[in-house]
């Protein structure tokens, strides 16, 4: 039976992605509520009011509140009504703890089903002390679903990174290096990594939602595509018809870059995927290709942003 009452935390890329496939499926009978800060309801920028109007004209409601000021008390309360939360958020600051507070506040509220935010990696696999502290925050969340004495079902969604992700310059795994494309591979040219798309994301979380929800709770692995860094160069020179960079960052150059610069998010991130643990798995035994779910590989992605490719440009929304 699909929920009654859904509450989607956040607006941004991916929210946006799930509200864009819930709004067509869900029954008429369910309402679709979105949190956002005050400030995005009160003042607006105009593509963000554009947006606003657009999804209030197809039924959506807002619900104006900043989840960083509430006390744990105030978020159960705001939590109560609902019968599914979906976590968008991300992540606020590695000192924040936000996701935990929220989940927290979840299962105080007694909320039938919750979908966190753990669309990222295996973080199981992983383990603690990864060198990413909001990875091992989200071990936290992982830690209070599964521990026993509340009433909510939850369904978390590994998706790996999001497609466009890889082609972000300050990632630094594709660039541009004196007009010619450079593809720099994370610890090995057959280390693997699995990505999914924000749009794809989004298809597959209203499957979820609007689907036969399982009696038990359950992680669910999906992948638009899984592929290793010689793939993802090939693909390039492929599709893009130019010769491609290649530069392997081993793990010792990779570490010894972080201790150098050991606050630096992006170098942390860069030696977790160089290690390759929790970072992919076969596309094969996906939740997409169990329910035959077409998806955006990386051959395809290439393929609908060539240009912004080619031109190393910033990562943002616009990503196909």
């Amino acid at each position: 039976m699909p929920p009654q009452s859904i509450l989607i935390l956040g607006l941004g890329e991916l929210a946006t992605s799930i509200l864009t496939s819930l709004i067509p499926l869900k029954p008429t009978t369910t309402t679709l509520t979105v949190l956002i800060r005050p400030t995005t309801f009160t003042s607006p920028s105009p593509l963000k009011s554009h947006q606003l109007t657009s999804l209030s004209s197809l039924g959506v409601t807002f619900l104006p509140a900043d989840i960083l000021t509430l006390t744990p008390k105030d978020l159960t309360t705001l939590f109560t009504p609902y019968t599914l939360i979906i976590s968008a958020l991300g992540f606020a600051s590695p000192s924040s703890a936000l996701q935990t507070k929220i989940t927290r506040a979840v299962l105080a509220a007694k909320v039938p089903r919750y979908i966190p935010w753990q669309f990222g990696v295996d973080y199981d696999i992983i383990g603690r002390g990864s060198g990413q502290p909001v990875w091992d925050e989200q071990l936290d969340v992982r830690d209070l679903l599964r521990a026993e004495g509340h009433e909510t079902k939850w369904t978390i969604i590994s998706t790996g990174l999001f497609t466009s992700f890889l082609f972000e310059p300050s990632f630094g795994i594709v660039g541009v290096e004196g007009g010619k494309i450079v593809v720099r591979a994370l610890g090995g040219w057959e280390n693997r990594v699995t990505v999914t798309s924000p749009g794809d994301i989004g298809r597959i979380t209203a499957e979820v939602v609007l689907g036969e929800w399982e009696e038990g709770s359950r992680i669910l692995f999906t992948a638009g595509d899984t592929v290793s860094y010689s793939r993802l160069a090939q693909a390039l020179e492929e599709k893009l018809g130019v010769e491609v960079g290649r530069v392997l960052w081993d793990v010792e150059f990779l570490e010894r870059e972080l201790r150098d610069d050991p606050d630096d998010n992006m170098k942390r991130y860069r030696v977790a995927f160089a290690k390759g643990r929790g970072v992919s798995w076969d596309k094969e035994r996906s939740f997409n290709v169990e329910k035959g779910l077409e998806v955006v590989d990386v051959e395809d992605f290439v393929e609908r942003n060539m240009e912004r490719i080619r031109q190393g440009e910033e990562l943002s929304e616009k990503w196909k």
